[in-house]
């Protein structure tokens, strides 16, 4: 009896149903919490920025630590340089549930000092989201890096 018990606990554990795959709806509420990113990144809205990350999210940027949480995320842009131009591209979003993946690059122009040119960096980005209890799918971790080489020494 008691195997007939075990084997009809896996089974049903074994049928649950998994998460839906994302919808076109989700696909598009991605794509527009990039696009709000994009702008704000670009008008230098740092607390708008910040409020697209989870409260506990994780950003690793290349060659630092961990930023851990939405205040040190906001510090993070906050003590960033004003940028001439910035792109983001999402390239793959796939997911499931409440849960998503969002693959992609990005593209950014620093203005020198004297405001007359421009150093830009290009690279990659991969991010986790995470869908909140009002739809809206937030950054809960972030990785990126740039595709230029390191400087030789």
């Amino acid at each position: 009896m008691r195997p007939i018990i075990c084997g009809l606990v896996v089974l049903l554990a074994a049928c649950q149903a998994a998460p839906p795959p994302l919808s076109d709806a989700d696909k598009a509420g991605i794509r527009a919490v990039s696009d709000s990113f994009v702008a704000y990144i670009r008008t230098n809205r740092d607390s708008a920025s910040a409020s697209l990350f989870t409260e506990h999210a994780v950003v690793m940027p290349a060659n630092r630590g961990i930023v851990e949480g939405r205040p040190a995320i906001l510090a993070f842009f906050q003590a960033g340089p004003a940028l001439r131009s910035f792109t983001l591209t999402n390239i793959d979003i796939d997911g499931r549930g409440d849960l998503a993946y969002v693959r992609g690059t990005y593209a950014f122009a620093i203005p020198t000092a004297d405001g007359k040119s421009a150093v830009g960096d290009h690279g990659k980005f991969l991010e986790i989201r995470r869908r909140q209890a009002d739809g809206k799918w937030l950054v809960a971790a972030e990785i990126f890096n740039s595709d230029q080489p390191v400087p030789a020494r």
